[in-house]
């Protein structure tokens, strides 16, 4: 039988069903999705494939889903540093991006993340930005898959003047994507406290007439809490449930502040929660409740958020990171196992798109997003679980081969539609204009 591709690998992590290790076993592609995945003997009697890739010393799983970034900040990367949220927000991120962001910046600066992600083995992200028409033109160059967050505020940025224009550019970028294979549009409010009643209630509307997710910063910090209680004498989640945004097409960003009912709604309502551990634990944010949350039976996700509060988009970092801090935060070892951590960035990540249906798992049907880490380095030997290697001993070094839709993206290595030298001089180019912001 004939097939566009055909790797072999020495384990396959299929993520479905849970735990699984196959030993020398093969995907089969076909039009960029997977049509076979059974062991390699078995494989090499039934098909004939146009290609063929041997993974000898290799773990073979889903691309890496980034269920929460803002990929244009991998130029403000380190930019302000040590700060509290609101502090670093107001006084040193906000004034730089109304100075600097442009539909080139984003252009230029989610360039450089697709690279950062694709070579780290995410072949997926969940972004929110300004000028994502810009974002989503990157990503197409680099050909990787992105959920287009469309940012809504109150107030006016270089993008737009007020949230009814941020709500009409989001329609017009929905149209512009619509039955794209590797992008899809969402919409993004801020949080809680930089977006009306009004706008929350608008997108609620055109969310369900245009079946679009929303993501949003919700509880990332105890004062945003206290302020919203202080202010409206309501805490944001409540307000959010009461305004008809907390359901099954939400992905609800940080989530450090959550209350034992609070946890039992996320659940109940189907909420994705992008859980950030890096960045909370670098702004002093809090800790996401990821034990009692999975327990309650809701789908926790990981995210990278952007460069500019992590200082990277390493999400095989990040995925290991959580699994070690909600041991820590529950005070038991086996709050989230390595193979519930690797679900987190996969599948889960998947949900936080609306993509679970195609992507994040290996399976018949699916679209061939893989991504291929390599266990013979010295560091990484001898090889007991792969699982658990891939959450708490391998980084993305170690990944080597990446594909999205089936067609390669990175090589032993090396990120194939990408020019290094002209990203590194457009992020230097980005630097001067940010340092001659802040002089």
């Amino acid at each position: 039988m004939n097939a566009d591709l055909q790797i072999d690998a020495r384990w396959i992590i299929p993520v479905v069903p849970a735990g699984v290790v196959l030993d020398e076993h093969s995907v089969i592609v076909n039009r960029g999705r997977i049509v076979a995945l059974l062991p390699t003997t078995e494989a090499d009697a039934r098909f004939n494939p146009a290609q063929r890739c041997v993974l000898p010393n290799h773990a073979l799983l889903p691309g890496l889903v980034n269920a929460h970034c803002h990929a244009a900040m991998t130029l403000l990367r380190g930019i302000a540093d040590d700060l509290p949220l609101m502090t670093w927000l107001q006084d040193h991120i906000w004034p730089v991006e109304g100075a600097l962001v442009c539909a080139q910046m984003v252009h230029d600066g989610a360039a450089l993340a697709a690279y950062e992600m694709l070579a780290g083995g995410i072949t997926a992200v969940n972004d929110q930005y300004f000028f994502p028409e810009s974002s989503a033109r990157a990503y197409r160059e680099a050909g990787m898959r992105a959920s287009l967050g469309v940012p809504i505020i109150e107030f006016p940025t270089p993008y737009a003047r007020d949230a009814g224009d941020y709500l009409r550019r989001g329609l017009a970028l929905a149209d512009e994507v619509r039955g794209d294979e590797f992008l899809v549009a969402s919409f993004a409010p801020h949080a809680p406290y930089t977006v009306s009643d009004d706008s929350f209630k608008k997108i609620r509307t055109y969310a369900d007439q245009l079946n679009l997710r929303i993501q949003c910063h919700i509880h990332e910090t105890a004062f945003e809490v206290e302020d919203a209680k202080a202010k409206n004498g309501e805490r944001p989640f409540s307000r959010l449930k009461r305004l008809g945004l907390i359901g099954p097409d939400l992905t609800a960003v940080h989530m450090t502040q959550l209350t034992v009912a609070e946890i039992q709604d996320v659940a109940r309502f189907g909420v994705v929660i992008a859980h950030c551990p890096e960045s909370n634990l670098k702004l002093a944010s809090g800790f996401c409740p990821v034990a009692e949350l999975l327990k309650a039976g809701a789908k926790v996700a990981i995210g990278t958020d952007g460069a500019a509060s992590n200082n990277d988009l390493d999400l095989l970092g990040e995925t290991r990171t959580a699994a070690l801090l909600a041991k820590a935060v529950a005070m038991d070892a086996a709050a989230l196992s390595a193979s519930q951590a690797l679900e987190a960035a996969t599948l889960s990540g998947a949900r936080s798109l609306g993509l679970e249906d195609t992507i994040g798992s290996l399976e018949v049907g699916k679209w061939a997003d893989l991504c291929a880490i390599d266990f013979s380095g010295l560091h990484l030997a001898p090889v007991f679980n792969p699982i658990s290697h891939v959450v708490y001993a391998a980084s993305r070094r170690d990944v080597s081969d990446v594909w999205v839709a089936g067609a390669q993206r990175v090589r032993d290595g090396t990120v194939l539609r990408a020019d290094p030298e002209r990203l590194r001089a457009l992020a230097s180019d980005w630097a001067l204009k940010a340092r001659a912001v802040r002089a």
